[in-house]
């Protein structure tokens, strides 16, 4: 079946639908990564977009249970230049194409994926219409003109859990997730495959979650910590009381600015809680602290960005998945720098000179990608020991 991908500048591409048919807006984005596709999908900071992988051969591998990082795919649409039918791995349950048309997520495949990420490159991500119901050029590029964009839209809320649970000891499937948030099962009753035996669980995190990764909860697990997930919306007062040890401000799709619920629980926590925000809780601990942010040309998504640790001059080879950015001009003095990106300058970590706080932009859990930042999970201990 045909399927075409039209951008707002009227760019049209044309190519093969896999998955899902049907018709999609959202923001056309670009993401380097050779592996991992699923754990793309599956990332909620990729709510509201239309993700492009420009590695060649897509499905290779299939789709199985434990590559998960939320309760399904969360992206708008799918882009590849080839997708591979034929799958070949031991965990594998499902094709790729399955796997979408399951979940509703309309893929296109034989388009010049190059050419699509250069002019991502040179104009800056834009809106998109993908379909393979409509093949009309010009009403597609008019819908994608028309759609609202990701800046000033409150995104979180439709990742966010509707209620607080309590993460257990080891990798969430996406069937016990699904119903943990359809409240088939509860936090108490939920039995759980084994993968690595975390260490004995010292502190109490309760983390805010903006659209959180799994991988995120079962590092903090593997560190110790018994994480108490919580809404988007939970006040400083309602997570004060509980009484943790630290909080955790997790990643989420979008911009951060129209997040001002949460803006207003950070500051009501700074100074009373250890704090530790990753990729969107980044951002929101930057505007809670006085800075400002904006949208990058085209973000950094992938597994291979590079950034430079300060205090050691070392470089990390990071994963990362943003399209805003806190302007590091508009820190105040009381916030030290931490990391830089090395292939823009823009801003990577921070850390407060008075208070237990830090965060970053990028994702130390990876997955997909390199592991060289994990040691900040083991800061964030540090941390709350220290406290």
């Amino acid at each position: 079946m045909t399927a075409i991908l039209a951008l707002a500048d009227g760019t049209i591409f044309e190519g093969e639908q896999f998955g899902a048919t049907g018709e999609t807006l959202g923001e056309v984005v670009f993401n380097t990564s050779m592996t991992g596709y699923q754990e793309v999908l599956t990332d909620p900071s990729y709510k509201g977009q239309i993700v492009t992988m420009t590695y060649p051969l897509i499905g290779n591998y299939g789709c199985n249970e434990a590559d998960v990082e939320s309760i399904g795919p969360q992206v708008e649409g799918f882009v590849v230049r080839e997708y591979s039918a034929y799958y070949s791995n031991w965990r594998s349950k499902w094709s790729l194409d399955s796997y979408l048309s399951e979940h509703g997520i309309i893929g296109i495949q034989g388009i010049d994926t190059r050419a699509l990420t250069r002019r991502l490159r040179v104009h800056g991500v834009m809106n998109g219409c993908l379909s393979t119901e409509d093949l009309n050029p010009k009403h597609l590029v008019e819908k994608a003109k028309a759609w609202r964009g990701l800046v000033g839209w409150d995104l979180v809320q439709r990742v966010t859990c509707p209620s607080s649970y309590a993460w257990q000891k080891s990798c969430q499937s996406s069937v016990i997730s699904r119903q943990l948030q359809e409240g088939s099962v509860t936090s108490t009753n939920i039995s759980l495959t084994e993968n690595r035996k975390p260490k004995t669980e010292n502190y109490k995190v309760v983390a805010l979650d903006f659209g959180i990764k799994y991988n995120i909860l079962r590092q903090l697990t593997e560190h110790g910590c018994q994480v108490q997930v919580v809404p988007a919306k939970t006040t400083a007062e309602e997570i004060l009381a509980a009484e943790p040890d630290g909080v955790f401000l997790s990643n989420g799709p979008g911009d951060p600015m129209p997040v001002d619920y949460a803006i207003e629980t950070i500051q009501g926590l700074i100074g009373k809680k250890p704090l530790f925000g990753i990729c969107l809780g980044h951002q929101l601990l930057g505007l809670a602290l006085g800075g400002k942010t904006f949208k990058l040309k085209f973000g950094h998504r992938g597994a291979n960005q590079p950034v430079k640790h300060l205090e050691t001059d070392r470089v990390e080879i990071t994963s990362q998945n943003h399209g805003f950015c806190v302007d590091i001009d508009s820190l105040p003095n009381s916030v030290d720098v931490t990391h830089i990106n090395l292939n823009d300058d823009t801003l990577e970590g921070i850390q407060h000179r008075a208070y237990p706080i830090f965060s970053v932009q990028y994702h130390p859990e990876a997955s997909p990608g390199p592991h060289d930042a994990s040691y900040l999970f083991s800061r964030f201990t540090e941390m709350m020991d220290e406290c």
